[in-house]
């Protein structure tokens, strides 16, 4: 298995609880919260550890909530690489009301981060990468860094021969992605950004994806389309993955999960059509979950499976 680094520069303490029934101005009695690591590149090494294999989990992290992230990836044999930095990790909440099986998630914007932390997160990724490796940057920008942050990342990729993949939005994952990635996982709306639209129909999306690879530096576009699955799109290849019908609990961490088993199918030596299958089976076994868990194996095989029955041969298309 090649080598894969994730990379997380907004990472986050994810609390989750329950509540029977929220009210306004009352004092609401909920249940014993659970801890767990979030950002998407940290999220990815959850899932890679999950599926078997193993990834270097690198992020940004800074106070008591820096180490207590460290404290939880050290419990969950997650290997990282730290850098520090003086604001404090953020804490994100998700609150599930048993009464009306609503959830409702609140995410915090993340330490201010200064030039100097950001030089130090590419001077490492300048020392740890090799030709070949696998380079995963998910999850949002810090405040203060950089718009641009995501394309220099690239720009060292390239220079060191890695397999740079992008999971972000808005400006960043437009400057990203114009410096030239491997792979990316937008959504229906990321998409929308890339193409300078603001809006996209079903209709109008294989037509666009096709335009933007023509005249993108990207070898492999996958659009996530939630419940209806995903778009896998190459220089030479347009496929379509549906997705099975399940009982969704959560969509915490759906995309991270996807990006995470199609990596894992890359860095096995799987083609890019089982790549995009099983990235579709863990992004929807990660939305039987609860709260903020991610995918469990003992769901990913048997959707894997359904998936691989059901993908129609008439939806791939050579050129």
């Amino acid at each position: 298995m090649k080598n894969i680094i994730t990379l997380t520069v907004n990472p986050a303490i994810d609390k989750s609880t329950t509540v029977a029934g929220l009210k306004p101005n009352s004092k609401l009695r909920c249940t014993s919260p659970v801890f767990e690591a979030g950002g998407g590149g940290i999220n990815v090494s959850h899932v890679l550890k999950e599926l078997g294999g193993s990834s270097l989990c690198m992020y940004m992290a800074g106070g008591a909530t820096g180490n207590h992230l460290k404290d939880i990836l050290i419990d969950l044999d997650i290997s990282q690489k730290v850098i520090p930095i003086k604001g404090w990790t953020r804490e994100n909440l998700a609150v599930t009301d048993t009464v009306q099986n609503h959830q409702y998630r609140f995410g915090m914007p993340g330490p201010e981060v200064s030039e100097g932390e950001c030089q130090e997160v590419l001077q490492e990724l300048e020392l740890l990468l090799e030709e070949g490796d696998f380079l995963v940057a998910s999850g949002s920008l810090s405040p203060g860094m950089p718009i641009d942050f995501y394309a220099k990342v690239g720009l060292i990729a390239q220079k060191k021969k890695a397999k740079y993949v992008l999971d972000t939005s808005g400006e960043a994952l437009v400057k990203g992605a114009t410096a030239g990635v491997y792979m990316l996982k937008p959504n229906l709306g990321e998409l929308s950004t890339l193409c300078g639209v603001q809006t996209m129909s079903f209709r109008d999306l294989e037509a666009s994806a096709k335009v933007f690879m023509d005249h993108t530096p990207c070898e492999i576009l996958v659009v996530s389309l939630g419940a209806q699955g995903a778009l896998m799109v190459t220089k030479d290849e347009v496929a379509y993955i549906t997705a099975p019908i399940v009982y969704q609990q959560s969509t915490i961490g759906a995309g991270d999960s996807m990006v995470a088993g199609m990596i894992f199918r890359l860095a096995m030596g799987g083609s890019h059509m089982e790549m995009a299958q099983f990235g579709v089976a863990c992004g929807t076994a990660a939305t039987m979950s609860a709260g903020t868990q991610l995918c469990k194996m003992d769901d990913i095989e048997p959707l894997y499976q359904w998936i691989q029955k059901n993908t129609d041969k008439s939806s791939r298309i050579r050129f």
